[in-house]
């Protein structure tokens, strides 16, 4: 991490000499000792581009598999807006999750900047009761641990982890996620030339249909084939797509998945995500169309249950159950 560097303004030419403070300088106020400064974790740990994507604040080592992380969601957020208006958008809460499991490995796993993080699955489940919005960001502490830790050699490349977000005590969400680790070298062998071809950015819903107000925040675009979309991909989303990546991101096909099954949802008041199963089998390519079939499961008592499954080129690319149910 760099530190900051003071620069005087242009023309400025009053100096005061190293070591020697001016004669009629004072002490400086000691801070209270309840005082705690926060600001964000470095953005390249959470592989984020833009400060502002950054939702993780600190951690605690507790033990070789165990911390605690602090993080912060604010009252509201370009893309994942509060649900109503009132509740705070699970989905929130699988990108600081996600942010998590990218933070750790490289701060306390040794893991270089340039490591690719492969999501293979993730289970979310959130309390609605917890998500609301109040008077100040939500403050959050997240317990976090580590099973099935892998290395090659002697480095990180594979775990699954636990998380529990909770506010003021209360439990938010619980999650865990799995991952595989990569080094560049092996990317690169991976992918080839993959995500230098683009399909044509495609019509969106209307944004009312999938809980959007924004057309642009829209993911899927409509086919002729029924409880069926496509994946509407535009890179130029600043959140979706914070920086340039060969294949679309996980966390653009779990939102896919979340407008999918409120597409395919009759519903007069809004629906919440209150549980996600996600498996990923492949990489969702950019450069050709990817559908979303859609598949209604028995209810449940927590709600409608969802399956969304994600094909391309005739292949499974991923599937995803989602619990939903009113506000």
């Amino acid at each position: 991490m760099s530190t900051n560097t003071f620069h005087p303004a242009p023309g400025t030419s009053h100096r005061i000499p190293a070591g020697r403070p001016p004669k009629d300088a004072r002490p400086a106020p000691a801070a209270p000792a309840a005082m705690r400064l926060t600001c964000t974790v470095p953005k390249e740990f959470v592989h984020r581009a833009a400060l502002a994507e950054v939702l993780l604040t600190g951690h605690t080592r507790l033990a070789d598999n165990r911390f605690q992380v602090t993080a912060q969601w604010p009252r509201s957020h370009s893309f994942y807006t509060p649900i109503a208006g009132t509740h705070h958008d699970p989905l929130l809460a699988t990108e600081t999750i996600r942010q998590v499991g990218a933070f750790l490995p490289h701060a306390e796993f040794g893991v270089p900047i340039g490591h690719q993080f492969l999501m293979r699955a993730f289970h979310l489940q959130v309390d609605p009761a917890h998500l609301h919005v109040g008077a100040t960001p939500a403050d959050l502490d997240i317990d976090v641990t580590f099973h099935d830790i892998r290395t090659r050699g002697t480095t990180h490349s594979a775990a699954r982890y636990d998380a529990v977000i909770r506010r003021h005590g209360d439990t938010v969400a619980t999650g865990s996620f799995t991952y595989t680790c990569i080094t560049p070298q092996a990317y690169r062998r991976l992918r080839g030339n993959h995500g230098h071809l683009h399909t044509p950015l495609t019509a969106p819903l209307p944004p009312q249909n999938v809980g959007r107000l924004s057309p642009t925040d829209v993911v899927l675009s409509p086919t002729t084939t029924p409880d069926t979309w496509q994946l509407r991909i535009d890179t130029r989303h600043p959140v979706l797509f914070d920086h340039p990546v060969d294949h679309a991101p996980g966390m653009l096909l779990a939102e896919a998945a979340r407008q999918a099954a409120i597409a395919a949802t009759p519903h007069t008041t809004p629906l919440i995500p209150t549980e996600i199963h996600s498996t990923y089998h492949h990489y969702v390519e950019l450069d050709t169309p990817c559908h979303l079939h859609t598949q209604r499961l028995t209810p449940t008592p927590h709600g409608n249950r969802i399956k969304i499954t994600g094909t391309q080129d005739g292949k499974e690319k991923f599937h995803t159950t989602l619990t939903t149910t009113h506000l």
